[in-house]
C-alpha cells in the first residue's frame, strides 16, 4: 500500500463570507492536489467562518451554508478534484433542528463522511477550563485504504471523549481540525494534547489550525504532525496562510519527518498577534486607513508602528494634538515617528477649542484634563467621519485595568491593539520591533526618546503617570496577581506587596469595571482579555476584605 499524502490546509477566513470562503477550500485544493494530496483538511467552520456566535441560531445562514456546500462539492467535480478527500468545517443541523459545528468529507461530489460536534457553535470560543460532555460518536472515514479519525478541536481537550473510543478503532491518523484562538504560550498545550491523544490511539496525529483575525481573536495557525510516540514530524509556520503537506507512510513503515517551522521568539510572537488582529478587523471590515492621536509618548508610538506593518504606513493617519500643556519634545517625537513610518502626519491644536468650551462652562480640576482628552477624541472622530479611516485607541492593558483612560477621549474608537497587552510588555514590544529593524539594516520606527521619557498624559503642567499610578512594573506585577491569577488582597499581602500599593490597585481595578465594557475591541493576546475572558458586574458592592493578615 503506497503512503497517503495529507495536506493541512491553514487558511483564513472571513465569518458570513461562505461564496469566498469556498473560493478559499476550492484554490487550496487545487494546489494541495498539484502536491500529490488525496486528503485535504481545512479548519473548523471553513466555510462559515469562525466563530459564528449566534448566526448558528439563523436558519436563513444554516440554508445557505448548505447551499454553499452543495456548491463546493460540484465545484471540485468540475475542477477535476473528485477523487481529492477534503474534509470542510462548516454548519451543521440535527434531524431535531438543533445547531452543531459539523466537519464532512468531500469526494465524487458527495458527503462521504459527516461528524457532528454535539455543542452550539456560538459560544463565542472553546474555553480549556470549561468542562463539556462528550460529544457524537467517532468518525472514521476511508481514504486511499487507510482509516483516518476524524474529531473537531475541543475533543481532543475531553478524556474519554470521542478520541478515546477511537482506541478500539484501529485508526491510521487522528484527524483534528480546529479554530484555536492564539494566547501566548498555548502553542505548548497544543502539542502536548495531540502527543497524548497520539499515544492514546496509537496512529499519528495531525491537527489543522485557522490564521487571521476575526473580531478580538486572532489564530495563529501552527499546524502541526506528530508520530504516534509524540514525535513532531511536521509544523506550519504562525500567522501565515500555508500547505503544509506530509505523507503517512505505509503501515509498519516509519514515519518520515517533513518541514518543521521554528518556533518564534515570545515578543515576535505577541507583536504578529497583535498586527495580525488589526489587519483582520480593519480589511474585513471594509476599511482601508486608519487614524490615531500621536502624543510622542510609548503607547501611540507602539500603535503606530504596529498599524504601519499590518496595512502600511501611507494608509496610517497620525494626528497631533498639541494642548498649551504638550512639551515641544512630545510635538517631535509625534513628527519623528511619523516620518519614519511613513504616515500622514497632521497637527491639529486643541487650546483654541478647549478655551472656547471654558468660557462657557467651568470645568476645573480632572474635568478639565478630561475635557481635553474629550476634545482630541472629536478631533480623531470627526476626520474619521470625513474621510472613512477606522480610529484607533492607543491605551494597553495596564491603564485599561485601573481606568486610567476617560471616556469619550483616548477611549474612542473602533479598535484597541493594546487592549490586552500590559505596560511593561508595551516597551519590551517596541524595542523588539526597533530592533528588528536594526538588524534588518533599516530606521528603527520608535523614537528612542519616546521609549525612555517618563509616561504623562500631559493634561496638567508636570504631570507624570506615577502621581496618579505605581510605577508600572510594580503595577503590572500586582495587577497579574490580581487580574490574571484572581489573588484577593490576603493572597497579594502574602507575596509581600505593600498594602497601601495593593489597597489602592484593587481600588481602581475594581472601580473601572463599567469603563472597560465601553472600550473598543482589540486582540485577545492573554489567557485572560479584558471583555472576552474576564467580566465582572458593573454593580457590584463587593470589595476585599481588609486587616485579616498582619500587616
Amino acid at each position: 500500500m503506497a503512503p497517503l499524502t495529507i495536506a493541512l490546509a491553514q487558511v483564513d477566513t472571513c465569518v458570513g463570507d461562505l461564496e469566498q470562503n469556498a473560493a478559499t477550500v476550492l484554490e487550496w485544493t487545487v494546489a494541495a492536489a498539484a502536491e500529490g494530496a488525496t486528503l485535504v483538511a481545512f479548519p473548523e467552520m471553513t466555510l462559515t467562518g469562525y466563530p459564528i456566535e449566534d448566526l448558528a441560531l439563523r436558519d436563513s445562514f444554516a440554508r445557505a451554508a448548505d447551499r454553499t456546500l452543495t456548491e463546493l462539492a460540484a465545484q471540485l467535480v468540475d475542477r477535476g478534484l473528485g477523487e481529492v478527500t477534503v474534509v470542510v468545517g462548516t454548519l451543521g443541523r440535527t434531524a431535531t433542528g438543533r445547531a452543531t459545528n459539523r466537519a464532512v468529507a468531500l469526494r465524487r461530489g458527495e458527503v462521504v463522511a459527516t461528524y457532528d460536534k454535539h455543542h452550539l457553535p456560538n459560544y463565542g470560543v472553546f474555553d480549556e477550563y470549561r468542562i463539556f460532555a462528550p460529544g457524537s460518536e467517532p468518525c472514521v472515514l476511508e481514504v486511499d485504504g487507510r482509516r483516518v479519525g476524524l474529531v473537531v478541536c475541543e475533543d481532543i481537550w475531553q478524556d474519554g471523549g470521542p478520541v478515546s473510543q477511537m482506541d478500539e478503532a484501529d485508526v491510521d491518523l487522528l484527524l483534528v481540525v480546529n479554530g484555536s484562538p492564539y494566547e501566548e504560550g498555548k502553542g505548548h498545550v497544543r502539542s502536548d494534547l495531540a502527543v497524548r491523544r497520539a499515544r492514546e490511539v496509537k496512529a499519528p496525529v495531525a491537527y489543522v489550525n485557522m490564521v487571521g483575525g476575526q473580531d478580538d481573536l486572532v489564530f495563529d495557525g501552527g499546524s502541526f504532525v506528530v508520530a504516534a510516540d509524540g514525535t513532531p514530524l511536521a509544523g506550519s509556520p504562525q500567522f501565515v496562510e500555508h500547505l503544509l503537506v506530509w505523507d503517512l507512510p505505509e503501515r509498519g513503515q516509519a514515519p518520515r519527518p517533513g518541514l518543521l517551522a521554528e518556533p518564534m521568539d515570545p515578543d515576535a510572537e505577541v507583536y504578529t498577534a497583535v498586527v495580525t488582529g488589526l489587519r483582520g478587523y480593519v480589511e474585513k471590515n471594509g476599511f482601508r486607513s486608519v487614524v490615531l492621536g500621536l502624543s510622542g509618548g510609548i503607547d501611540s508610538a507602539l500603535v503606530a508602528a504596529i498599524a504601519a506593518d499590518a496595512l502600511g504606513g501611507e494608509n496610517v493617519v497620525g494626528i497631533s494634538m498639541p494642548s498649551g500643556h504638550s512639551s515641544e519634545h512630545s510635538r517631535d517625537d509625534a513628527a519623528d515617528l511619523a516620518r519614519r513610518i511613513g504616515a500622514d502626519y497632521r497637527v491639529q491644536p486643541i487650546a483654541p477649542m478647549v478655551d472656547v468650551f471654558h468660557s462657557q462652562m467651568e470645568l476645573p480640576g480632572i474635568a478639565g484634563e478630561n475635557l481635553q482628552a474629550r476634545v482630541r477624541g472629536v478631533i480623531l472622530m470627526g476626520v474619521s467621519n470625513v474621510e472613512g479611516h477606522l480610529v484607533l485607541a492607543t491605551g494597553n492593558k495596564s491603564e485599561l485595568a485601573v481606568g486610567y483612560s476617560t471616556i469619550y477621549g483616548d477611549a474612542v474608537g473602533g479598535y484597541a491593539p493594546l487592549k490586552d497587552v500590559d505596560k511593561s510588555r508595551v516597551w519590551a514590544l517596541a524595542r523588539w520591533r526597533n530592533q528588528v529593524a536594526l538588524d534588518a539594516g533599516a530606521v528603527p520606527p520608535i523614537p528612542e526618546s519616546s521609549i525612555t521619557k517618563p509616561p504623562s498624559a500631559e493634561l496638567s503642567p508636570g504631570q507624570m503617570d506615577t502621581d496618579s499610578l505605581p510605577p508600572y512594573h510594580l503595577l503590572d506585577e500586582v495587577l497579574d496577581a490580581y487580574v490574571e491569577h484572581a489573588e484577593g488582597r490576603d493572597e497579594l499581602l502574602a507575596r509581600g506587596f505593600d498594602a497601601e500599593v495593593v489597597d489602592k490597585v484593587l481600588s481602581l481595578v475594581d472601580r473601572a469595571e463599567w469603563k472597560r465594557r465601553q472600550y473598543p475591541p482589540g486582540p485577545k493576546v492573554s489567557a485572560l482579555a479584558f471583555g472576552r475572558d474576564r467580566r465582572l458586574p458593573v454593580t457590584s458592592r463587593w470589595r476585599e476584605p481588609k486587616g485579616t493578615i498582619d500587616e
